[in-house]
């Protein structure tokens, strides 16, 4: 069950029996959290929404939601799903959802408030270490940034290192659907004796600053200010200074480690080793094959839109993008059958082209897309000096081990680095979770949150090459 999408309906009828928070459990082939919040306004309108918490989507308003006496209808056209039910007491409702043809049981329990999954790897105190929240700011005074730095008992100077997090406004344990993998990756990386800081990104948490108009150069010098911080620490040994960064961080590392010559080693985690474009192309291509598309219509999609990401970087006006735009996508149209066409961008005439057009060209509205679609990772690979460990799943369908990871290598062998190692780990998706069907809307059903046998690869290969 994917995102339920969105609306308000009418009705003055029960209104205290229906308000407040329902949970229930759904099974769709595992077992998720299915959360409805149901609440009347001022002039009795109903409004409804809906969180699948275990899929990261939250706050969805529904359709629409009819009560009548004990009973309750509330509808999902764009799901092409209702969820029917009835009250048996105060707190409970049984009923069902049907999505499609399917039906599947659905009782819901009034709660106050939501449960929170368990994730068995999220860190709990007491700690082997010191962690302690701090604050900082960067050479200007223009930000403040909230961390977390957690330090090994025992006498230091200890290596530390940076964590940078991936695309999209991260807290500083990078938490996505209840995971917090950096939180488990510092805790396992300071009991082994290492000092680790993650930071709210830049417009979220405790941190300051815009991050709408911020782009990966101004993340960057936000790295930058984080390290600077770092090295003020009297725990730190200034010799033995280290990034890790996971999937857009594991393409600022690079940018960082590249312009300092204070970095001894980079740890990237899903990080991109060919030109954004092509990832991007490839990223749709397996996204669509990991849905069900036939896999020859997903390449061809991949081609087109590697073809339209190609165009964004080159400096053309909005205008002048648009019409390139239209051009290809009429071309790809021609030399596509029209069942390829309709299931990959669901174009059928002028109306439905436009629509898929303007998307695209929506893209011009934000720097940071911008900026990323036209970023080549290998020319700041070739500066790196420092010692480089890369690893990629065989599973990520976000960015393809099997380009990256040799694109990587290449720019490595090709540039003035001399000590690095690249693994594809089998079975592990983009956050490096031992997955099953390896979809992104999986991240939330696994419990697992980065995989032991990965912490472990990377924890050993630092043991040898910092300590």
């Amino acid at each position: 069950m994917l995102a339920l999408v969105a609306s308000l309906s009418y009705s003055a009828n029960a209104q205290s029996k229906f308000d407040g928070i329902w949970e229930g459990k759904l099974d769709i082939g595992t077992t998720i959290r299915a959360v409805f919040h149901i609440s009347t306004d001022a002039t009795g309108k109903i409004v409804t929404t809906m969180d699948s918490p275990d899929q990261g989507a939250r706050g969805i308003a529904t359709d629409s939601t009819t009560i009548k006496g004990d009973s309750i209808i509330v509808s999902m056209s764009k799901l092409m799903a209702v969820y029917r039910g009835k009250l048996t007491d105060e707190a409970n409702i049984s009923g069902s959802l049907k999505q499609s043809i399917k039906v599947m049981p659905l009782a819901l329990k009034k709660v106050t408030k939501a449960s929170e999954k368990e994730r068995p790897q999220n860190p709990k105190p007491p700690f082997n270490y010191t962690s302690e929240d701090v604050t900082f700011q960067n050479a200007d005074g223009s930000i403040i940034y909230g961390a977390t730095i957690t330090i090994p008992k025992g006498k230091g100077p200890f290596p530390a290192v940076l964590l940078i997090t991936g695309s999209g406004a991260q807290n500083r344990d990078e938490e996505l659907m209840g995971h917090k993998p950096f939180a488990v990756i510092a805790d396992y990386l300071s009991n082994k004796g290492y000092v680790v800081l993650r930071v709210d990104d830049r417009g979220t948490g405790s941190t300051t600053g815009n991050f709408k108009n911020a782009t990966s150069a101004d993340f960057a010098q936000d790295a930058n200010a984080e390290m600077d911080y770092l090295k003020t620490r009297p725990e730190v040994d200034v010799k033995k200074l280290g990034l890790i960064g996971h999937s857009e961080g594991g393409m600022i590392a690079p940018m960082v480690a590249a312009s300092r010559k204070d970095i001894d080693f980079v740890v990237l985690l899903a990080g991109p080793g060919v030109k954004i474009s092509q990832l991007m192309a490839e990223q749709n291509t397996e996204t669509f094959r990991s849905l069900g598309i036939d896999s020859t219509a997903a390449t061809k999609y991949g081609g087109l839109v590697r073809d339209v990401y190609d165009e964004i970087g080159i400096g053309k006006t909005k205008s002048e993008f648009k019409k390139t735009v239209e051009k290809i996508v009429k071309n790809w149209e021609q030399k596509n059958d029209h069942r390829i066409v309709w299931a990959t961008t669901h174009i059928s005439n002028d109306s439905t082209r436009d629509e898929w057009i303007k998307n695209f060209t929506d893209l011009y509205k934000s720097p940071w897309f911008m900026y990323f679609l036209g970023y080549d990772p290998v020319p700041n690979l070739k500066k790196l000096t420092c010692k480089v460990l890369a690893l990629n799943g065989t599973k990520d369908i976000q960015v393809i081990s099997s380009s990256n990871i040799p694109g990587i290598e290449a720019a490595l062998k090709n540039g003035k680095c001399k000590d690095f190692e690249v693994h594809q780990l089998t079975g592990l998706n983009h956050l490096f979770q031992q997955c099953k069907t390896c979809r992104i809307d999986e991240y939330g059903l696994l419990d697992e949150t980065f995989s032991p046998d990965a912490l472990k690869i990377m924890g050993d290969w630092m043991d040898k090459h910092v300590k």
